[in-house]
């Protein structure tokens, strides 16, 4: 099946429940929970990524460019900033 049809299917069964609220909500529900799960394979690094990602870490703590915290609240503080 092409990508082309799969879409024209996709959209043909929205039509078929589109009148009905409950069956659309479980549609969200369903294809909201199949886009957060492709972006956290998207998210997923190899191997090779995820030690380069530490020793440039380790590069920046050596070099004293790093963030601490006094508390946990603190922390929660900064995070919220983000």
């Amino acid at each position: 099946m092409t990508t082309v049809q799969m879409n024209a299917d996709v959209y043909r069964s929205l039509s078929i429940i589109a009148e009905d609220s409950d069956l659309m909500k479980r549609a969200m529900i369903y294809l909201r929970k199949l886009a957060r799960q492709k972006q956290q394979d998207d998210a997923t690094m190899t191997k090779e990524e995820f030690f380069s990602m530490i020793d440039k870490r380790m590069e920046n703590y050596e070099k004293g460019e790093y963030v601490s915290f006094s508390s946990p609240e603190e922390m929660h503080r900064y995070l919220e900033t983000l």
